[in-house]
């Protein structure tokens, strides 16, 4: 639907053919708030997606057209400043970034769509700013591999838009595989393909609908917490540039006495890294029981010692883990809304489903939102819909 909403665009608004490109949102299955401390992460691109059509210029203007709110923007490539209307700064720090690294980029036009649900998490950001810069490395043939198109789709986000986001979601949205989680090693950027083809399994995501103000100002006060605790281990273990490096008896030796709160912070992280390890290890075994317990303790960390859920969340993971057929459930993100993931047997979904969404309901007057995934390639351009 959307690629042929753009199609419709395109032939309406273009003079000549466009590069089209897909982008794919994205889940994190296990690893939450370890990116930002050079551990691992594990997600994967889905099949809700950002598409984007772009065609040249003969002029340095860049016009920007975002379909599904109707809007317009225009501006030069001499002049690149954040818009009051914020959603084409995510395509204009793309665009800056590649001006810093020294490309060479002549005027465009372009637009785009998608079905990544905005507000739930699944980081449709990242999914513009992938899309944009995968398309302007096809327009102007630029020669830039996936992992640096990657490094400065995050830095178009850290230092144009502003947020102080790790690298995953860019990561998995250009390196994402169908039927593929990414173990992605955050300090290095190592990383390796897990297979995650179980056909009788579906990935399903609730949603809250809540988005708490703290969202931003406590993401930015955990990271600052974790590098209290770092900071006080390094005093004495010089080695320790991050929580990565460091371990539960250096967190009780030199943390928990010294300030619980960082303590809790850093203990989560520390335990997180480890659990993805052993669940990356379930994976390899096929033994998704083992790998959904780990998903249950994950929201268990980020509740009581993260303290990044909130009662909507919590409600759902609760509700989840008592349900038939839910192998594991967490909330998914930087946390106070967004959504929960939960691992469903196929046959269970429509109950589970049904009896969530009435249950949701009554607890909090709010409808549930929920989404059945699946994992699919990430980055790549897709056909014109006329020559299909």
């Amino acid at each position: 639907m959307e690629q042929a909403k753009l199609n419709a665009f395109s032939q309406q608004h273009f003079d000549q053919e466009p590069i089209m490109v897909r982008a794919a949102g994205r889940i994190n299955l296990i690893g939450e708030h370890t990116d930002y401390n050079n551990g691992f992460v594990l997600p994967a691109a889905i099949d809700k997606a950002i598409y984007l059509a772009i065609v040249k210029r003969n002029d340095n203007k860049i016009v920007l057209h975002a379909l599904d709110v109707n809007d317009r923007y225009e501006g030069t490539l001499d002049n690149l400043v954040r818009s009051p209307k914020q959603w084409p700064d995510y395509l204009l720090g793309v665009v800056q970034q590649l001006q810093q690294a020294g490309h060479i980029l002549g005027g465009f036009e372009c637009a785009f769509c998608g079905n990544v649900p905005l507000g739930a998490g699944l980081s449709s950001s990242a999914a513009v700013e992938c899309a944009t810069i995968y398309a302007l490395n096809e327009l102007f043939g630029l020669g830039i591999g996936r992992k640096d198109m990657t490094l400065l789709a995050q830095a178009a986000e850290n230092h144009f838009v502003g947020v102080r986001c790790g690298i995953m979601d860019q990561f998995a949205s250009m390196f994402g595989k169908k039927q593929q989680l990414i173990k992605l090693d955050c300090a290095s950027l190592d990383y390796e393909y897990i297979p995650f083809n179980f056909d009788d399994v579906s990935l399903v995501l609730l949603d809250t609908q809540v988005k708490h103000s703290l969202a931003s100002s406590e993401y930015n006060t955990r990271r600052e917490e974790c590098e209290a605790g770092v900071a006080l281990i390094k005093k004495h273990h010089p080695h320790v540039n991050s929580l990565r490096d460091a371990n539960m008896d250096m967190l009780d030796a030199y943390v928990k006495g010294h300030n619980a709160t960082v303590y809790d912070r850093c203990r989560y992280v520390v335990e997180e890294i480890q659990r993805l390890q052993d669940a990356c290890a379930d994976l390899q075994r096929n033994d998704l029981e083992a790998f959904g317990k780990k998903v249950f303790a994950t929201h268990e960390g980020l509740d009581k010692l993260y303290n990044v859920s909130c009662p909507e969340l919590n409600w759902l993971a609760e509700f989840a883990a008592g349900q038939q057929g839910v192998l594991g459930a967490r909330m998914m993100g930087g946390g106070f809304g967004g959504c929960t993931i939960n691992i469903v047997k196929k046959s269970a979904v429509p109950a589970l489903l049904e009896k969530a969404a009435a249950g949701y309901e009554q607890a909090f007057k709010t409808p549930l939102k929920a989404y059945v995934t699946s994992i699919e390639d990430g980055c790549r351009t897709v056909n014109n819909l006329v020559n299909n």
